[in-house]
C-alpha cells in the first residue's frame, strides 16, 4: 500500500472554498484563514462560529447549496457533508478540474488529508495516521505538547538570527551545522522556557564567539524583539 507524500502547502492569498456550515466547517475555515488563504464558505445556513469569522472579515459566506460549477477558481476545496451523493459530486468536479480536495471523514475521497498540528511559531509538528484514526492522531499530538513548550518560538527566532550572522561571516554549511548541534545541546531552550532571556542571549553570544562570530547580546536581543513584532 502506497503512503501519503507529506508536504507543507502555501495557501497565502490563494482561494479556498469550504462547503458546509457547521462547527467542523468553522474549524477548517479558521485554520485556512490563519494560514493566509482567501476563504469562501458555501452553505444555505451557517453556525455562529462561521458568522463570527465573516464578521471579522476572515471569510466570505455564500448562502447556497453546492451546484456543479461552484468549484471554479478554487485552489483548494474542503467539504463537510453527510450526503454521499453530494460528496461524490464535489469529488468528481474537483477531479475534473485537477483541484486539491478534502471530503472530511471520507479518506477515499480526499486528494490530501490534514494532520493534527502542533505549532510553536515557526515550528510545526504534524501527526498523521493517514486517515486511519484522526482521534488518535489528536491524542498523540496532545501527548507531544508538553515536550515542546511555547519557548520553542523564541528559540527558533534566536536560531534564525544566529544563522543570519553566521552567513554574513561566511561560515560554511558544515560549520553552521556544527553550531546548531551545539545550539541544540545547550541550555538556551531551558533558559528561554524559564523566561531568563538575558542568560539565553548571553549563552548564544558565547556560542557564536566560539565559531568566531562576534555579536553583542544587545544586537541579538534587538533582532529577537523585531522578529516577535514582525510575526504580527
Amino acid at each position: 500500500m502506497s503512503q501519503y507524500y507529506p508536504i507543507m502547502l502555501d495557501v497565502r492569498q490563494r482561494p479556498a472554498l469550504l462547503i458546509g456550515g457547521n462547527r467542523i466547517a468553522a474549524e477548517k475555515a479558521t485554520v485556512l484563514a490563519a494560514c493566509g488563504a482567501v476563504v469562501t464558505v458555501m452553505n444555505p445556513d451557517f453556525c455562529e462560529e462561521l458568522l463570527a469569522l465573516a464578521r471579522s472579515q476572515q471569510a466570505t459566506l455564500r448562502y447556497k447549496s453546492y451546484e456543479a460549477g461552484d468549484l471554479a477558481g478554487a485552489f483548494v476545496v474542503v467539504a463537510v457533508s453527510n450526503d454521499a451523493r453530494h460528496s461524490e459530486a464535489i469529488w468528481a468536479e474537483a477531479q475534473e478540474r485537477g483541484q486539491l480536495v478534502n471530503i472530511v471523514d471520507v479518506p477515499a475521497r480526499c486528494s490530501f488529508i490534514v494532520p493534527s498540528i502542533l505549532r510553536r511559531e515557526q515550528l510545526t509538528i504534524a501527526v498523521s495516521t493517514e486517515g486511519a484514526s484522526p482521534s488518535l492522531a489528536k491524542r498523540i499530538r496532545q501527548r507531544l505538547e508538553p515536550l515542546f513548550p511555547t519557548a520553542y518560538g523564541a528559540y527558533l527566532r534566536l536560531a534564525t538570527a544566529a544563522r543570519g550572522h553566521m552567513r554574513r561571516y561566511g561560515l560554511s554549511y558544515a560549520q553552521r551545522d556544527a553550531f546548531f548541534g551545539d545550539f541544540f545541546d545547550s541550555e538556551i531552550l531551558d533558559l528561554l522556557a524559564t523566561e531568563n532571556e538575558t542568560a539565553a542571549l548571553a549563552a548564544a553570544t558565547e556560542l557564536l564567539r566560539a565559531y568566531h562570530v562576534e555579536i553583542a547580546p544587545e544586537t541579538l536581543a534587538s533582532e529577537l524583539e523585531e522578529s516577535e513584532t514582525g510575526r504580527w
